[in-house]
């Protein structure tokens, strides 16, 4: 059964939103109990054998015989490995207002990108929605008080430095989309950061003599929960769905949509971590919300698939 033209990209991006909007939860919760590097190579080396399952059952189709991973190489480059890497230094280098203000600029990060990489240039309504979506995130950061912006300014451009990644991936999973399907894109991704974030993990366990202690976590229930949702469902599905949406929408449409993940996580720490809500957590929502809107409702009418024909192969 088919969707309809909008439906399942607006399906895609709405699961994309509440699944990375809890797993901020889920990563606080982890970060409890595991380092930074251990709790990302834990969760990549079960959301591996995961799809390594799905594969050997038939569920997946993966086939990269033939096929230039030069630029796929690239991209996994940007996202996972340098984008979790420079978001991990750069929150411990900066207050987390900071971190919060630098990395919600990913959607502006991604317009500039996709304007000149993929040619997909925003109306000029479309443009000030998402500046409206951006301008929320950061009304509700600095409404939170103790805004130290620049205190550390390596830490600074160590976190842009995230950003600017999370733009190009955007761009770059679009424009391979006409040549991968979002399976083989993740399927590539989820093994390079195994390798990747085990690969620090264990030279820092190494360092500390702790490596017998490696799976140690895995026996702590609420170490483990964390784990199963960041590797099963943030991932695994929310990142095959982003791949899905990126090969479906605009790069502009699809990353701003990645905003409405801070008002899931709002919600998901006042419901489950007893975390206040207040007045301006409900402005700044709205206004990410009202900017996700606007950028898809004023999108160009004539836009067909971008600037690519792309033919999804699962």
């Amino acid at each position: 059964m088919r969707c309809k033209k909008d439906f399942c990209p607006f399906l895609a991006g709405t699961f994309v939103s509440i699944i990375f909007g809890f797993s901020f939860l889920f990563t606080k919760e982890g970060l409890d109990i595991l380092e930074p590097f251990h709790l990302l190579g834990l969760r990549f080396g079960l959301a591996t054998i995961i799809f390594v399952i799905m594969r050997l059952c038939g569920i997946i189709k993966i086939d990269l015989k033939g096929k230039n991973l030069t630029q796929l190489a690239i991209l996994t480059l940007m996202e996972p490995v340098i984008y979790f890497i420079c978001e991990t230094i750069g929150i411990k280098m900066t207050s987390s207002s900071e971190a919060a203000i630098i990395i919600a600029l990913a959607p502006v990060f991604t317009v500039i990108f996709g304007a000149i990489y993929l040619k997909e240039k925003p109306t000029a309504a479309q443009t000030g929605f998402i500046l409206l979506s951006v301008a929320g995130v950061i009304f509700m950061t600095a409404m939170k008080g103790s805004i130290q912006v620049g205190g550390n300014v390596l830490g600074t451009f160590i976190l842009l430095g995230s950003v600017l990644s999370a733009g190009f991936f955007n761009v770059t999973s679009r424009k391979l989309s006409s040549e991968y399907s979002p399976a083989e894109i993740t399927y590539v991704m989820i093994w390079v950061g195994v390798i990747v974030f085990n690969g620090i993990s264990l030279i820092q366990h190494l360092n500390k003599g702790t490596v017998h202690n490696y799976f140690l976590p895995l026996s702590n229930p609420k170490a483990l929960l964390s784990i199963v949702y960041l590797g099963a469902l943030s991932s695994i599905v929310a990142y095959f769905l982003l791949n899905y949406l990126l090969s479906q929408v605009e790069a502009s449409r699809a990353s701003v949509i990645s905003n409405v993940a801070t008002v899931i996580s709002v919600i998901a720490g006042s419901i489950f971590r007893n975390e206040p809500v207040y007045w301006f957590n409900v402005i700044g929502g709205l206004m990410i919300l009202c900017g996700v809107w606007g950028t898809n409702f004023y999108r160009k009418k004539d836009f067909v698939q971008g600037a690519y024909d792309i033919k999804m192969k699962s």
